[in-house]
């Protein structure tokens, strides 16, 4: 069995996604480690600590600990000042090993881990596999970027690493065509979601837990509140649909995340307000799996807007429980969504051609066939199988040759 050290630098796996920089990442390396504990692999996953109550060690389950590494000051940092910390980060990891024993393999999520992993696969002679998350050029081909210095890092990183995870076809084809990444080391591992919580329900009972109106349709957004998301869009949509006579009310979920998270959440009560649809949009902190799970079988459609998304996974989720989704064509939504079958992909950022598409999905005669279709694709996607497939990439990498670079 291998034994796996994961590296989330800037942010917890245990903290709760849809705030601050939480989101995607965080269920990925939750729900991964814990399926490879599942499978009798041990993991062992290194953040920053970023409060000073959490414990140096925490036993997640059986095979599943977290570490928390002391790394700059012990509170939330902005995304600007991580990278000072990356340094004392690493050598904070480098320290355990010395007293625990060298892993199998390193798997760093995001560029900053990318740092790190870099130099301990050099300093230690450990193999290097990488999960980006989101990446730089292609965050600035469909919105604006960062930095190039940022970019230049992650291509350091994928001419270093030993193999490199895709969540779908669509995002390795963007590793080859803005990193020129060797296609020999791109590895296609999907998401997966779980299915114990995220699974088909009956409708009017989740709205009766939510305290919402039974004849009201009911869209959904679930993510960070930050413009990169489009949460903006979605608002747009529901103000849309109500100038067109439908009662509809649109249910917010997240907190705000990033540089211009404060400033996305004024602009949307700015909006609700000159909109005069206050009583119809609804704010809702981040929720935890169980809750998220009902909100997603309460709603009638998802939005997801992004500008750019590597996977999706709240698309994913919503289609677990049934929902159709109405999403931008970007990304891994394209290899989530079939058009017609389980909601509609939409090319365009204008809010008529989301209010004309949602009404399209809400046809009495088609939304049954599209929420059994939704569960059905839903289900291609395990945690459990995608761990098998790190498993299986780390048992090759221990039996080659190290990439130098």
């Amino acid at each position: 069995m291998a034994r796996l050290c994961v590296l989330s630098y800037h942010t917890a796996p245990l903290a709760q996604p849809g705030t601050g920089d939480g989101g995607g990442m965080n269920v990925y390396v939750r729900e991964l480690s814990s399926a490879l504990a599942r499978l009798g692999h041990e993991v062992c996953v290194y953040t920053r600590r970023d409060n000073t109550q959490v414990r140096d060690v925490e036993l997640v389950e059986p095979g599943f600990h977290v570490y928390h590494v002391t790394a700059g000051p012990a509170r939330p940092l902005e995304r600007s000042e991580l990278a000072d910390y990356v340094k004392e980060f690493t050598d904070g990891v480098a320290a355990s090993f010395r007293c625990n024993g060298k892993p199998d393999a390193i798997h760093a999520n995001y560029w900053l881990s990318g740092l790190a992993g870099h130099r301990l696969k050099h300093e230690l002679d450990i193999p290097l596999i990488m999960t980006f998350h989101t990446l730089e050029r292609v965050k600035a081909d469909h919105f604006e970027g960062e930095s190039e210095e940022r970019a230049l890092q992650e291509a350091a990183i994928f001419s270093c690493a030993d193999a490199v995870l895709a969540s779908c076809e669509v995002e390795a084809d963007q590793f080859i065509r803005f990193y020129n990444a060797d296609p020999s080391r791109v590895h296609v591992v999907p998401l997966g979601v779980e299915h114990a919580f995220f699974a088909p329900g009956y409708r009017p009972q989740a709205r009766r837990a939510l305290g919402l109106d039974a004849d009201q349709t009911l869209l959904l957004f679930v993510g960070r509140l930050q413009a990169l998301k489009g949460v903006d869009l979605a608002l747009e949509t529901l103000i849309e649909l109500r100038r067109r006579g439908r009662d509809a009310m649109l249910a917010i979920i997240g907190g705000p995340s990033g540089a211009d998270g404060r400033l996305t959440l004024a602009q949307l009560h700015e909006r609700v307000a000159e909109a005069g649809v206050i009583e119809h949009v609804s704010f809702v902190a981040p929720q935890a799996h169980q809750l998220l799970s009902t909100w997603m079988r309460a709603a009638d459609v998802t939005l997801v807007p992004s500008r750019s998304e590597s996977f999706g996974l709240v698309a994913l989720e919503s289609s677990a429980c049934g929902t159709p989704v109405v999403a931008s064509e970007v990304g891994g939504l394209i290899t989530l969504i079939e058009p017609g079958v389980n909601g509609f992909l939409v090319a365009e950022r204008d809010p008529l051609i989301w209010a004309d598409t949602v009404e399209v999905t809400l046809n009495p005669e088609t939304t049954t066939s599209m929420s059994n279709a939704a569960v059905l694709l839903a289900h291609r996607y395990t945690w459990k199988s995608a761990a098998e497939s790190l498993a299986k990439l780390t048992e090759q990498l221990s039996l080659s040759g190290l990439v130098h670079c």
